[in-house]
Order: C-alpha cells, then sequence, then structure tokens
C-alpha cells in the first residue's frame, strides 16, 4: 500500500515509517524537517509540507492508499486547534481523492470524562496543575475524533494509554473500551497502526492498545 504518515518525525511516527517499510509499504513521511529525517530508503518519500495548511496537505494526500495521523500537541493554558484543524484538513483532502482509510491517534485521558464525580475530584487533588494544562489539548483531541468519525470514511481511533519506550513489541491486547491504568508503548502502538492499516479489523471503532507488562 501506498501510505502517508502525518508526524512522522515524532517518536511513534518514526517506528510507523520503519514498521510501515518492513511489511513492504511505501511511505510518503510528512515532516517540516525533511533533512533531519532519519530514513533513506527507495520506499521512503520524505515530503516537507505544514499540516496546518490545507493546500499542502491535499498535495500530499493526492495518489495514496491510505493516511495514518500521530500528530499530537503540548499541553497548554491556552486554546490548542492543532489536532482537530489537522485532521479537518486530512478529512477533506482524503475526501477530494477518495482515499478512504484513515488511522488517527487520540488519546486514553479523553476517558477521564466518563469517571465518577468522586473519581474526578481525586484527580484534581492529585495533579491539579497537570490537568489545567492539559485540558485545551483534550479538548482539541476530542474535536479531532469528532471530525474523524463524522465525515463517512474507513477510520479506526486509536487512544493509547500512558506511553512508554520499550526496544521490542510486547503481546499487547487491542481492547475497544476504556482500560483503568492503561500502558502503551510507542512501538506497540506503532506495530498496531501498521497491521490495523491492511487487516481492518476495527474499522468504524475507537480502540486501545494495551502493552504486556513484562519485564524485558
Amino acid at each position: 500500500m501506498k501510505l502517508v504518515v502525518f508526524g512522522a518525525h515524532s517518536p511513534t511516527g518514526r517506528l510507523v515509517t520503519a514498521m510501515a517499510m518492513a511489511a513492504g509499504h511505501t511511505v510518503t513521511a510528512i515532516t517540516l524537517r525533511p533533512a533531519d529525517f532519519p530514513f533513506c530508503d527507495h520506499r521512503v518519500q520524505v515530503a516537507a509540507a505544514d499540516a496546518m495548511d490545507a493546500d499542502a496537505v491535499d498535495w500530499v494526500v493526492r495518489g495514496h492508499d491510505a493516511v495514518i495521523s500521530v500528530i499530537g500537541a503540548p499541553s497548554s493554558w491556552k486554546p490548542v486547534t492543532v489536532c482537530s484543524q489537522i485532521a479537518y484538513n486530512i478529512v477533506k483532502a482524503a475526501i477530494n481523492h477518495g482515499v478512504r482509510r484513515l488511522l488517527c491517534v487520540g488519546s486514553a485521558a479523553l476517558d477521564a470524562a466518563d469517571l465518577s464525580p468522586a473519581a474526578l475530584l481525586r484527580q484534581r487533588a492529585m495533579r491539579p496543575v497537570v490537568l489545567a494544562s492539559s485540558h485545551a489539548v483534550q479538548r482539541d483531541v476530542r474535536c479531532m475524533e469528532k471530525i474523524v468519525r463524522g465525515n463517512g470514511l474507513d477510520w479506526t481511533l486509536f487512544r493509547p494509554g500512558r506511553l512508554v519506550g520499550r526496544s521490542d513489541v510486547t503481546d499487547y491486547r487491542i481492547v475497544t473500551r476504556p482500560a483503568p491504568r492503561l500502558l502503551t508503548s510507542r512501538v506497540d502502538l506503532a506495530h498496531a497502526l501498521v497491521r490495523e492499516i491492511t487487516q481492518c479489523d476495527y474499522v468504524g471503532e475507537t480502540i486501545y492498545v494495551a502493552t504486556a507488562r513484562r519485564v524485558q
């Protein structure tokens, strides 16, 4: 398949690119710093494009079979629109060019909205500064998910838990409902994204990648 990966220069994006190459796909890696991109391979085309620019996104999506977005935003006290604006640009471009398959990475932190009032109070008491600064990002990610779900594409949303580094893929599990204290390694998340792009087991679903808690 011909894949376009947004956020390809992020830690997860680099893993997705490497695993997609190993699986025989060709990848267009979107980055603002093409000269620093660590892969040089005939199966990877590096494109310098600002994903906040709708015209640039339309240009890079054309001619591909599927889109993977692993773009995130850092915590901020100010309103954030990065994830939602990029999702809007990607969805619009995908529709324009008949690209049906779309995978986007969000966050399991959104499930905090479903906690009981008592649980939310406990969280705020323990981490008031962190929760306040991440609220704007969570609202943006929730808006991103709404955009992805609402446009008739063959989408899958990934909600990883706390991201950790591992050197190998574990016997991780894919679950379709919130998991408490979810831990997700970046390599497991990347593996799940590349696998789902072709297997299409969870089209139209929001899924969680639960990393096996084993000792390396």
